[in-house]
This record gives structure tokens, C-alpha cells and sequence, in this order.
């Protein structure tokens, strides 16, 4: 691709989005949550004007998540530091928004000149962490054009993509963008190799780090605890629609469970086409009226958790853990939130972009069903023979330690190449 086409490309997707704004909730958000991004930030980056400043871009959620565990070791060893986290997405900026453990949380302006000008007038970061992918040509250009350090984090490579390709000089300079380039497996670096990028180290996926320490530090949960009592239960996380109809015919015969959906999308009519699909459900604003009134509805064994950030310490209650995404296009969620507590894990069929499902399943500690009839029966067998489940879950809890430790790699090279600094 030329940069021609490239900015084109740009120009008529920022056009899509802003027709697409008066009526898509998502589009509109992306759309306003740019609108004067410059006098934002300007506003924003009078707190501690003098302060050195690392900036981290994150597409949206799960790339925070991978990148969380850096800026809380950064947070509390170099403190004199701001904080700036970039999204991409409406969805990781509208939960993160006020996160405490940044100084600054901004929607990336459309990748242009003079955006990418502008945005670094006003950062003027000391150190960059861009995270896992999003290769936007003009911010990368302009930091390698201010020798400004770039790190990539996590980074995920595979051979389809333009990177490795005939026609992908354009994007082949990006890499040589970054100053180091860590990555989750072998295969990422031998790519990287092959087109000449050698900066490169295998750290594996900072997101192990992440649900280790969510786990050593999570809450109890009460109200979760007084519904599953002493049932079995099933915790199905991060779904959407097209799990939810996989898994209808088993969570609707199987009343000797206790079976909890967090769903990905809470929007009501989401909710409702739940409760229209599912027998015996209740919703967990729902279930909180019934206990602060002392009334536990026996007839319910189906919650549907209506709320954002409870899902990593659910998984706690599971006996069996499901994670969504893997029946459709929008991509496995978080394997290794129910995993790091000992739980065994399925999903659907499509995986093969997720390095550490395969991993897991070689590992025994997780299962993916092809269709329903097969999603049934791995659960049914998983129910009925509670040591084969233990079993796994303590596969996939073993798989979770032993690939611990890419935070403190990335963190070592910064310090040993004088990129944080007391």
C-alpha cells in the first residue's frame, strides 16, 4: 500500500464514521469524543507541566489489560512520571476513562499529519508503549522522525498480515519505527526476522502478569456467593449473542445448576433477547432488591450480570468456566481470567488468533466445541465427573504460572537502557 492510498483510507473511514454517527451509539461516541481533542489535552497536561510523561496507546480494553501491569509497576517505582493512556475504541475508553492509575486518558485523535503533529507538540512523552497492534503510520513516522523511544508490547504477528507481504513496504517501515519489539511466541519472531527486523525479544503476554495480580487481590462477592449457595455452576463470560444461543438448550434443562452470563453488551435490548432465550432467569441488579428484602426466588437458576467489572473475580464461583467470542467474528475474549483460578475453560471454534487457547487446550486446560451438541456434551462430561474438572482446572492454573514474567522483561530493559529514569 502507498501512503497515498493509506491516507485515503483514512479520510473515507473518518468520513464513514461521522455518517454512521447519527444513528450507530458507538460511531457517535468515537465521533464526539474527538471533537476538540486539542484544547482537551491542552487543558489536561497543565497538571504537573514539568513532569517527564510516558504516553501508552491501547486499541481498547484488552489492550489496556496488557499494558496495566507496566504502568502500575511505572506508577509506583517512578512516581515522579505522568501517565497519558491513548484508546482507539469507544469501548476501552468509555470503561477506563477514569482510571486512577493515569494522569491522562484521551481518545487518539484520526491519524493525519498534523494530528499526529499536534498531539506530540503538546505530549512531548519521554517514552512511548504502544500496545500489541495498531500500526498508525503518522504517529509512528513522526516519533521515529523526534528519536523518541517506542516500545511495542505484546506484540502479536502472523503471516497474513501486510507486514509480510509483497505489496507491504509501507507498513514493514512501521516496525523499524520501534526501538524494541517484544512479542508473545517463537513464530512472531521468526516473521519479524524474516523481513529484518531483529530488535525483536520473546517476552510472551503481559496479560498472565494481569490475572495473576487481579486474582492474589480480588474481592469477595456476597450476593454472587448467596445465588450459586452450594450448587455446581457454570460462569459464562464476556458472550454474545451467538454463544448465548449455543448454550440456551443446556442452561435452560439443566436447573440443578447455577449458571451466571456476564455478557459483553449490556444494553437493554441485549438484556431482553437474554431473557427471552433463557427460562429462569434474573437479572443481578434484580437479585440484590431480593436480598436486601430477604427473598431468594427459588425458580431463578439462570443471573445476568448487568453491570461492567465484576467478571474477573467472578470466575471464583465457577466449576466451569465458558468465555464468549469464539463462535463468531468478534474474537475470543480473556481466557486467562478463569483460568489463573484453577477453573477449566471453553469456547467456540474460531481461536486460531489466540496463541494462548491452543496452548491451553495442549495443556489440558481448556476445550473448544465446534456447535452446540458438542459444547453440551463437554459440559455435561465436566459436570458429571468433577475430578476429570479439577483436574483441568489445575492444568489451566499450571499453564497461567508458567508463562508469568513478561512485565518484569519489558520492565528490565527500560531500566537497563536508561528509559526510566529516577
Amino acid at each position: 500500500m502507498s501512503l497515498l492510498l493509506y491516507n485515503i483510507f483514512i479520510l473515507l473511514y473518518r468520513v464513514a464514521l461521522g455518517i454512521a454517527s447519527s444513528f450507530h451509539p458507538k460511531a457517535r461516541q468515537w465521533v464526539a469524543g474527538r471533537r476538540n481533542w486539542q484544547e482537551k489535552l491542552a487543558k489536561d497536561l497543565e497538571f504537573r507541566p514539568d513532569a517527564p510523561l510516558i504516553w501508552m496507546h491501547c486499541a481498547s480494553l484488552g489492550e489496556f489489560e496488557q499494558g496495566r501491569p507496566l504502568l502500575e509497576h511505572i506508577r509506583e517505582k517512578y512516581p515522579h512520571y505522568r501517565i497519558l493512556i491513548s484508546f482507539f475504541s469507544p469501548s476501552g475508553y468509555e470503561i477506563r476513562k477514569n482510571w486512577e492509575g493515569a494522569d491522562i486518558i484521551t481518545y487518539l485523535p484520526v491519524d493525519n499529519p498534523g494530528n499526529a503533529r499536534r498531539f506530540l507538540d503538546l505530549t512531548k512523552p519521554a517514552l512511548v508503549l504502544w500496545v500489541r497492534y495498531e500500526f498508525w503510520y503518522h504517529y509512528l513516522n513522526q516519533l521515529k522522525s523526534r528519536q523518541i523511544p517506542v516500545i511495542l508490547v505484546s506484540g502479536l504477528f502472523r503471516e497474513s498480515q501486510p507486514f509480510f507481504k509483497w505489496y507491504g513496504n509501507l507498513y514493514r517501515h512501521l516496525l523499524h519505527c520501534f526501538d524494541q519489539l517484544f512479542v508473545q511466541e517463537k513464530d512472531s519472531v521468526t516473521l519479524l526476522n524474516n523481513v529484518g527486523i531483529t530488535t525483536v525479544t520473546l517476552s510472551g503476554d503481559t496479560r498472565y502478569d494481569r490475572v495473576s495480580a487481579i486474582a492474589a487481590s480480588a474481592p469477595a462477592l456476597p450476593p454472587i456467593e448467596a445465588f450459586v449457595q452450594q450448587f455446581p455452576v457454570l460462569i459464562a463470560g464476556s458472550t454474545w449473542p451467538e454463544d448465548e444461543e449455543e448454550l440456551d438448550h443446556f442452561c435452560n434443562h439443566r436447573k440443578d445448576l447455577r449458571i451466571i452470563f456476564a455478557p459483553h453488551e449490556i444494553s437493554e435490548a441485549h438484556l431482553l433477547e437474554m431473557e427471552k432465550l433463557l427460562k429462569g432467569t434474573i437479572r443481578y441488579g434484580q437479585w440484590l432488591d431480593h436480598l436486601k428484602r430477604g427473598e431468594l426466588p427459588a425458580d431463578r437458576h439462570v443471573l445476568i450480570i448487568d453491570n461492567i467489572g465484576m467478571l474477573s473475580a467472578l470466575y471464583q464461583y465457577a466449576s466451569v468456566s465458558y468465555v464468549g467470542g469464539g463462535f463468531g467474528d468478534d474474537g475470543l475474549h480473556n481466557i486467562l481470567e478463569p483460568a489463573v483460578w484453577g477453573k477449566p475453560v471453553l469456547f467456540g471454534p474460531v481461536f486460531d488468533r489466540y496463541p494462548e487457547a491452543a496452548g491451553m487446550i495442549g495443556a489440558g486446560g481448556a476445550f473448544s466445541a465446534g456447535n452446540a451438541l458438542e459444547l453440551e456434551k463437554r459440559l455435561n462430561d465436566l459436570f458429571q465427573d468433577p475430578p476429570m474438572a479439577a483436574a483441568a482446572g489445575e492444568a489451566a492454573k499450571q499453564f497461567i504460572r508458567q508463562h508469568r514474567g513478561a512485565t518484569a522483561m519489558i520492565i528490565r530493559y527500560l531500566e537497563e537502557n536508561r528509559l526510566l529514569t529516577s
